[in-house]
């Protein structure tokens, strides 16, 4: 590690937690004092204030975003063997939701610049046994909702969100998780808003959808000790919800600081474009929330991605990748598909790069970083 330079982290959250401690502090301090730990008030507040800012009626918190997708699916009536199409680029919690629900994920490729669903290549994996679509809102930015619309439309099927890390996205004037009929979010630390733990959330518009999830997260029991439905522990506890309450008013003006740290990347590596050094392509403007910043090494680089990641970390510059290995490929899901079945994705794996990128960050390290990339040209 180059010691004339600071390191440049991945993620800091200490940035967006310093400043409001004294409030953390005290909604735990008083949750403790309640002994109000389980379905309590705090989590119905939060759920209330949460589904507001996401544009929509009714918001079930659980114990995780996978549990958000898995039971989030059965409440909108998705049934053992239905098939759901999704995104070969995503993070595998997704496929794992869908199986949870025992319903059948049918991989398709994404679209190369964006690096979001392809729904080309959807329209050509419909069957008589589709019944939804999981549009994943990926690295911060939503799949067009009016695309969506139509394509739902056309093949009568239900539109299943993963907002995972979209949180207060937009874009053609719908925020993420209030086009479909429901949508699913993880409240994991390093979100755009993370809990100090795991947590998901379900939102919904649907009054049916939202009880039933109720139902389903609490021992599929509607009322104490009255089983209605074969379900499950998931809940979201009182103590993240509370910490989520706080931070939650904060989250425009920290989803501004990723959206501006974004921009000065862009014109930074502008002139690194001509060396194969490419943006992942935003098509949602201001809409687009950053929870990650990802470049990819093309093929016209004299560099691979690998030899990059390898260089910036000798540098003191931390980095991710998102991910390094598509989910047909994984030992666990081979079934899903063969190598070459999706070369767009399969492409991006080897290509993608996420950088530094969190509230807080500052232009002197965005700085850092580029240089540190334009340099590895160099050595």
């Amino acid at each position: 590690m180059n010691s004339r330079q600071p390191q440049v982290s991945f993620v800091n959250l200490s940035l967006q937690h310093e400043p409001i401690q004294s409030q953390i502090q005290q909604v735990i301090t008083e949750i403790i004092a309640q002994g109000d730990f389980i379905l309590g008030q705090a989590l119905a507040e939060f759920e209330t204030a949460f589904a507001a800012a996401c544009g929509v009626k009714y918001g079930i918190g659980v114990a995780c975003g996978t549990d958000a997708i898995a039971l989030g699916l059965q409440a909108c009536g998705i049934h053992p063997g239905d098939e759901i199409i999704i995104p070969a680029n995503t993070f595998i919690a997704t496929i794992i939701g869908v199986m949870q629900a025992k319903a059948t994920p049918i991989l398709v490729d994404c679209d190369p610049e964006t690096a979001l669903i392809d729904l080309t290549a959807a329209a050509t994996a419909i069957t008589s046994k589709t019944k939804a679509i999981i549009p994943v809102h990926l690295y911060g930015q939503m799949v067009s909702p009016t695309q969506l619309l139509d394509f739902a439309k056309s093949y009568n099927l239900i539109i299943f969100e993963d907002a995972a890390q979209a949180h207060l996205a937009s874009r053609e004037g719908y925020r993420a998780g209030s086009c479909g009929k429901a949508a699913a979010f993880s409240f994991y630390p390093s979100k755009n808003l993370g809990s100090f733990g795991d947590g998901g959330m379900l939102i919904t518009n649907d009054a049916e959808v939202a009880q039933k999830m109720r139902t389903l997260r609490n021992y599929g029991a509607p009322s104490k000790y009255l089983h209605t439905e074969i379900g499950t522990n998931s809940r979201l506890d009182n103590l993240q919800a509370a910490v989520l309450n706080v931070k939650l008013p904060y989250l425009e003006t920290w989803n501004r600081g990723r959206t501006l740290a974004a921009q000065y990347y862009n014109t930074l590596l502008e002139p690194l474009k001509h060396k194969g050094i490419v943006p992942i392509a935003n098509h949602s403007s201001s809409g687009h929330i950053y929870h990650l910043y990802v470049i990819q090494v093309t093929e016209k680089s004299s560099i691979n991605r690998n030899t990059l990641q390898a260089k910036l970390g000798e540098n003191g510059i931390q980095t991710g990748i998102h991910y390094p290995v598509p989910c047909h490929l994984q030992p666990a899901y081979q079934n899903l598909g063969n190598p070459g079945d999706f070369p767009h994705t399969e492409t991006l794996c080897q290509q993608i790069l996420s950088l530094p990128m969190y509230p807080g960050l500052s232009n002197t390290q965005i700085e850092q970083v580029v240089e540190a990339i334009a340099s590895s040209f160099n050595s």
